[in-house]
């Protein structure tokens, strides 16, 4: 896992829609939460994107974003965004390129740990949390991040 104040290691990764995406690219619109999961339509995974899906427009209305990685596919991620209606990207990471540069793959490589990741625009971590069955870690984190982000707007 990946400290905080360390620099966020950039990737380039395909979307559920086949549009190619980079850590610089997203961060040219602001802050980011870049969230890995180990994979779509598990109960936690599941659990977690719906969570984030329905407090979206609190994200968004703090100037932050969200994106999700994991390793399946983008006809997956098609499957599971749709089925759930989750207005966030879902990236592909099948070779576990951006999963190992955030230093959350599984034991002796199996799997993908569950981390979420608050980004600054400067592409500096700015906190995170790794909390592979403790899904309620992950949405306290989130709910800080956006709290921080309307207290400091006023």
């Amino acid at each position: 896992m990946l400290d905080s104040g360390s620099k966020a290691p950039d990737f380039v990764l395909p979307d559920a829609t086949g549009r190619t995406l980079s850590l610089a690219g997203l961060l040219e619109k602001g802050p980011l939460i870049l969230y890995f999961y180990p994979a779509d339509f598990t109960p936690g995974c599941t659990k977690e994107a719906c969570y984030i899906r329905d407090i979206h427009d609190d994200i968004l209305a703090v100037g932050l974003q969200v994106v999700g990685v994991s390793p399946q596919d983008a006809a997956s991620h098609t499957r599971f965004q749709s089925e759930h209606s989750l207005p966030f990207p879902l990236l592909c990471d099948p070779a576990k390129t951006a999963i190992k540069a955030y230093d959350v793959d599984g034991p002796l490589g199996f799997g993908v740990r569950r981390a979420t990741y608050l980004i600054g625009q400067d592409g500096v971590v700015e906190d995170a949390v790794l909390a592979d069955l403790n899904i309620d870690r992950h949405k306290t984190f989130i709910e800080k991040a956006i709290s921080l982000r309307e207290n400091a707007s006023t």
